[in-house]
């Protein structure tokens, strides 16, 4: 609503170059709606933009434009704007933007950081990719057990300000081991002459450092937390993970996976930041797998051909017959997929799933089967002349292949997900469009093997 009602009066005042009131609308604007409104804007003005934002604003403006914007305009920034924005960023964006950079401008934009920062930043690349060593912080408070309380809360209003959060302040050992976490109102709560071993419990949870960033979503759903402690390989506290950056991190896992559930790459930006080059490169290499593989269904359908030709009732009904078992497969990849991603299943329950997929597939078949037949005598028996004996027969065949069907589908479905996540690859893969392509060849052979076997004599 905000951004509404400030555009008209932010894009007059950029026309008109009044740079001083231009600045007084700006103040009490939120960054993120600062960055809404910089994406449109040509490179250049929007550096002018930047000159008038108070350096910490401005960092919090810049880490929340896509990153080809962030590109375009790190490109136009002179040494000072670059140190000025990067001294600001968390060292968790600071991370994240570096990884998006072209080479030339990462170097340039490294060299304009201070020694130590870059010392930092050097040390949070060295974590594997996509790793929660990537995403953490190391600005955090930490106190040692032999502290009183009042010791330590002078030492966390000293360092209040450059921590990301005090929402939870870690206990550590004399080696940074880390020991506990406590609430700061427990601090506040408490004696002043109380050490802090008296509040202790000794029971923290904690992430990796090693571990994938998926696992930190899945922590913070789990417990709830606004921050998570981080260790290395060892248990020495390295840094800390907030839950801003843990829903960053959601949303573009989620939209991966959604991306791959279509049958294409996930995109590296947002879709109205992508060229339409971008996106036929994201989307023809698995269209062109997906028609390959229809070229399958066309071989199945090649080798029915004298059915196809003497029975047209039956070959009316095909799309039906393969787009109920690709239905089906696709609601049962789904599923599993989503529930092995939020941990509500295991990979090691896939004979459980096996069962109940099964069990389900033989009752929606059964459903669906009754259905396919009244519908197919009824539309038969108003649509062709045959005789009573066929049309039965092929009521009977569609009846019993759709039960066959979806029973497949609902199973490949189901367990390619699981064969998947077995051979360390993305279950999301297994989408809808593929569960469709292999149970279209699939349907294929089941209708017609039916159809054969109770039409054999009457028909063909």
């Amino acid at each position: 609503m905000l951004l509404q009602l400030i555009k008209p009066e932010f894009e007059e005042l950029i026309e008109a170059k009044d740079w001083v009131a231009l600045k007084d609308v700006l103040s009490d604007v939120p960054a993120v709606d600062i960055a809404e409104l910089l994406i449109e804007l040509d490179g250049k003005v929007a550096v002018v933009i930047f000159r008038l934002l108070k350096k910490p604003v401005a960092a919090d403006v810049f880490a929340e434009l896509p990153s080809n914007k962030g590109v375009e305009l790190l490109e136009l920034f002179n040494r000072q704007q670059l140190s000025d924005v990067m001294v600001n960023l968390e060292p968790d964006e600071q991370v994240a933007l570096l990884e998006e950079l072209p080479g030339h401008l990462t170097q340039r934009v490294m060299n304009s950081m201070n020694l130590e920062d870059q010392k930092q930043i050097k040390k949070l690349l060295g974590y594997p990719e996509e790793s929660i060593g990537r995403l953490m912080t190391p600005r955090y408070v930490r106190v040692k057990t032999d502290w009183t309380i009042e010791r330590s809360m002078r030492h966390i209003r000293k360092y209040a300000e450059v921590a990301e959060t005090l929402n939870r302040i870690y206990v550590v050992d004399d080696k940074e081991y880390l020991i506990d976490d406590l609430r700061l109102t427990e601090l506040i709560l408490a004696d002043p002459e109380d050490r802090i071993e008296k509040l202790m419990d000794r029971s923290y949870e904690a992430l990796s450092a090693f571990e994938d960033q998926e696992e930190a979503v899945r922590m913070f759903a789990k417990y709830d937390r606004v921050a998570l402690p981080v260790v290395d390989s060892d248990g020495i506290l390295v840094g800390i993970v907030t839950v801003d950056d843990v829903i960053d991190v959601a949303e573009e896992e989620t939209t991966e996976d959604m991306h791959k559930m279509a049958g294409m790459d996930a995109l590296d930006d947002y879709y109205s930041q992508t060229s339409v080059t971008g996106m036929v490169k994201k989307r023809v290499r698995w269209l062109i797998l997906l028609f390959i593989g229809q070229m399958l269904t066309v071989s199945a359908m090649g080798a029915f051909q004298s059915i196809i030709a003497s029975a047209v009732l039956l070959s009316l009904f095909i799309p039906m017959i393969i787009s109920s078992g690709g239905n089906s497969g696709s609601q049962a990849a789904t599923l599993i997929i989503r529930a092995l991603a939020t941990d509500d299943i295991k990979p090691t329950d896939w004979r459980r799933i096996f069962t109940r997929e099964l069990l389900s597939g033989i009752m929606l078949g059964g459903l669906i089967g009754i259905l396919g037949f009244f519908m197919t005598f009824s539309w038969g028996y108003i649509n062709f002349d045959i005789s009573q004996l066929e049309l039965i027969l092929t009521s009977f065949s569609i009846g019993i292949s759709l039960v066959g069907v979806i029973i497949f589908g609902n199973l490949s479905g189901a367990m390619l997900p699981f064969i998947l996540t077995k051979l360390k690859l993305d279950p999301a893969v297994t989408s809808a469009p593929f569960v469709a392509t292999l149970v279209d060849v699939t349907g294929i052979i089941i209708y017609f093997s039916i159809s054969m076997l109770l039409l054999k004599g009457v028909t063909f």
